[in-house]
């Protein structure tokens, strides 16, 4: 059986991957490749990014939803695993109890996505004043299912909440100790 596809689907962003024989080249975009006996499989879009500048959540106000410069574009139309792997460092002073919250957020329909708000960290200390700064660095996990319509722009929000006391740093970072990265896979 022949089978004909355009390199058109590769400027989309599909990869394709030669099943059962040696993927022919053409070379203009709009001529069809093919090759007798061949069959081809388009690959599935996915991609990783890395947060590409740290984020001091410790200047905006406790409780309020603040950009990241991570963010992915999902290319097409389908159902998508996003997951994620966020580092968060926090610091207070006792009295305290302050946490940091992350959520996706959906660019393209101006919405959060559906129930990915997670805990990053958390220092809960009642000791008495003037004990001493108490901190953590931790990284935790988001994965979610998403399905769109179309091209989709999905973004990292975070803020900081002050319950008790205020912390004194709050910031999303990615350096050689521990990245924060963004990975998306087409599944459907």
């Amino acid at each position: 059986m022949r089978t004909r596809i355009r390199l058109a689907a590769l400027a989309a962003g599909a990869a394709v991957l030669a099943v059962g024989g040696t993927m022919p080249t053409s070379a203009s975009a709009t001529t069809p490749v093919s090759a007798p006996g061949t069959r081809y499989q388009l690959l599935a879009p996915s991609g990783i990014t890395y947060l590409p500048a740290n984020v001091d959540l410790q200047p905006t106000a406790s409780g309020t939803w603040a950009n990241t410069g991570l963010q992915v574009t999902l290319p097409v139309a389908g159902t998508y695993a996003l997951d994620l792997n966020v580092r968060a460092r926090l610091q207070a002073g006792p009295p305290v109890n302050t946490y940091m919250v992350a959520r996706l957020w959906n660019v393209t329909s101006g919405a959060a996505v559906p129930n990915s708000e997670r805990i990053l960290s958390q220092l809960i200390d009642y000791t008495a004043a003037g004990a001493g700064a108490i901190a953590k660095n931790t990284t935790s996990p988001i994965s979610e299912r998403i399905t769109v319509t179309g091209p989709t722009t999905i973004r990292l929000q975070a803020q900081r909440v002050n319950a008790a006391g205020a912390s004194t740093i709050a910031a999303i970072w990615s350096d050689g100790a521990g990245r924060t990265s963004f990975r998306f896979d087409r599944i459907s």
